[in-house]
């Protein structure tokens, strides 16, 4: 068995009471990792067990937490740390700007059919909640709560429960479709499966709706102004969302058109330069970004949840090796035209779907040898 964790969003039903209660406790849980924060960035100290000893005390009194809360601001800033060492390789003081509070499971809060119990700092209330699309989680000898986060984006409750749950594992034996998954700017997937059927998805609308995002970014960049900081933010935010919408979009539609024991075949993009040497400079925006990564998350779980898997391969040369006869050269490929033509056997098509064509190959190869190949091959 495989485990998946899902995120489920909830929105929280608060009176005026609540609403008082809830933001003086976020607040209040916001400024309690502030501090800890400062303390841990000159100590360098990202032990539970030492910063307890050291801050318990002054977390109760100073800030008045409870006990579950103050061992929460802990673990919510030992795990920030984390995170920015392992990404940035260096220690940089995260500062928490926006009132959260993060609720671990039967101790901060609980959650039933019809209600949502929170612990605040004056004491646990029950608040009515949003349940649409909730009712299936609630059976626990399937789905299990995690640490749940608390926010509240403008004027409204949010509680973000991480669910998981086991599925079975993929077996090689299963595996009755291989998917081969291109990814690039003019399509932003094309695909070629085991029935030698091709798909394309479009990436022009995409790619000239970012760009005006950059433009009307650099603009307000030129201001200087507190207000165009903020517009600048509020954008960002706007097509980061917009973007996880079309992940979740194209990678549902990919594993609902394909069987269970379907095995999908990505390039490995990992980190910019890999991603950026088969890229034009003028369209890195566009493609080097964390959209890339998302929808290969996004169709990761969403592939074991329908029982299929995801491998990832060396793209080296899958734009530029003919998948007929196997030739291999950088002429083969026409990147203005968009056209592939092998010089060795005049194979003809458009070179998004070559490299999906090569990629599905590498996904027989790797059910073939049980090991993921380390460069496209041809029978």
């Amino acid at each position: 068995m495989e485990q998946i964790t899902v995120t489920a969003k909830i929105q929280i039903i608060t009176s005026d009471a609540d609403t008082v209660l809830l933001d003086n406790t976020m607040s209040i849980y916001r400024n309690a990792c502030n501090y800890v924060s400062n303390h841990i960035f000159h100590t360098h100290d990202l032990k539970q067990f030492s910063l307890n000893k050291f801050l318990y005390a002054t977390l109760r009194e100073k800030f008045g937490l409870k006990s579950q809360m103050a061992q929460s601001v802990l673990k919510t800033v030992i795990a920030r740390y984390k995170t920015i060492l392992e990404n940035q390789k260096e220690w940089i003081k995260p500062v928490f700007k926006k009132p959260q509070y993060d609720l671990v499971w039967n101790r901060d809060y609980s959650l039933t059919q019809d209600v949502f119990s929170i612990n605040t700092l004056e004491g646990r209330i029950k608040l009515d909640y949003y349940s649409e699309g909730m009712e299936k989680y609630f059976d626990q000898t399937i789905y299990k709560f995690g640490t749940a986060k608390l926010v509240n984006k403008h004027g409204k409750y949010f509680l973000h429960i991480p669910v998981t749950y086991d599925v079975p594992a993929s077996n090689l034996s299963e595996v009755c479709n291989v998917v081969g998954i291109d990814r690039g700017i003019n399509f932003l997937i094309t695909t070629y499966d085991s029935k030698h059927k091709s798909g394309f998805v479009s990436g022009k609308a995409i790619k000239q709706k970012r760009a005006n995002y950059s433009k009307l970014r650099k603009e307000l960049q030129i201001r200087k102004t507190p207000s165009s900081r903020r517009r600048i933010k509020a954008i960002g935010q706007r097509e980061n969302r917009w973007m996880q919408d079309i992940n979740h979009q194209v990678s549902k539609a990919l594993v609902e058109r394909n069987p269970k024991h379907t095995l999908f075949v990505l390039e490995d993009l990992t980190g910019v330069r890999n991603a950026t040497e088969r890229i034009r400079t003028k369209d890195r925006y566009v493609s080097v970004s964390w959209s890339f990564y998302d929808l290969e998350q996004k169709l990761i779980y969403k592939a074991k949840q329908n029982e299929s898997a995801v491998i990832k391969v060396d793209p080296s040369y899958t734009s530029q090796c003919c998948p007929k006869c196997g030739h291999t050269e950088k002429a083969n490929r026409n990147k203005k035209k968009h056209l592939f033509t092998c010089k060795n056997c005049g194979y003809q098509s458009n070179d998004d779907r070559i490299g999906a064509m090569n990629l599905h190959r590498m996904g027989i190869n790797y059910l073939v040898d049980n090991q993921v190949p380390s460069a496209v091959t041809t029978e």
